[in-house]
C-alpha cells in the first residue's frame, strides 16, 4: 500500500537523495550541483509558511517513493495564485502510476490552498512521460523556450504546460 501525505522534516533526507539522483543523471532538472539538506529544510519551511502543498508518497514501510510540491510561480504579489509544480520519483518507483497519483493529490491540495493556475516546466527529451501525465490531467501547452539550458554538454528546451484549477 502507498500513502500520499504531507511532507515532514524527517522525509527531507530521502527527498534530497531522490532529487540529487536526477541532478547527477538527468536533464529533468537543470541543477548541475547536488543540494544539501539545508536547501530542502528551507524549501519545506517556505512552502509550509505559505500554505502551499508539499507531499510525499511513502510505502507502508515508511520508505519515501516520491514527492510533489507547488511553489509560487514568481515572487511578485500578482502571481500569488499561480504555482509551478514539481514531481520526482525514486528511480525504482517510476512506471507504476505513482507520478499520476502524486499529481492528482497535488492538484487537489493546490486548489484547497487557493491556487488558480498550475504551471509545469518540463525538459521534453528526458521527461516525455511527465508531459503525457500532465496532458492526461488537463494541462495544455503554454509555450516552449528553445535552447535555454545547457547540461551535460547538450542544449535543452523547456516546455510549459498549464492547468486552471
Amino acid at each position: 500500500m502507498i500513502l500520499i501525505r504531507a511532507a515532514r522534516e524527517g522525509d527531507l533526507p530521502a527527498i534530497r537523495d531522490i532529487y540529487n539522483h536526477y541532478v547527477r543523471t538527468s536533464t529533468v532538472t537543470f541543477d548541475e550541483e547536488e543540494s544539501d539538506l539545508a536547501v530542502w529544510e528551507r524549501k519545506h519551511a517556505v512552502l509550509e509558511e505559505g500554505g502551499l502543498p508539499f507531499l510525499v508518497a511513502e510505502r507502508e514501510t515508511g520508505a519515501v517513493l516520491g514527492y510533489a510540491y507547488a511553489a509560487h510561480w514568481r515572487e511578485k504579489s500578482a502571481y500569488r495564485f499561480s504555482a509551478e509544480n514539481s514531481i520526482y520519483l525514486a528511480p525504482d518507483a517510476a512506471g507504476q502510476g505513482l507520478g499520476t497519483r502524486l499529481l492528482d493529490a497535488l492538484l487537489e491540495a493546490s486548489a484547497k490552498a487557493g491556487l488558480r493556475e498550475i504551471i509545469a516546466v518540463i525538459e521534453p527529451t528526458a521527461a516525455a512521460a511527465s508531459i503525457a501525465v500532465h496532458r492526461r490531467r488537463g494541462f495544455v501547452d503554454a509555450g516552449t523556450l528553445r535552447g535555454v539550458g545547457i547540461k551535460f554538454g547538450r542544449t535543452l528546451d523547456v516546455v510549459f504546460l498549464q492547468k486552471s484549477l
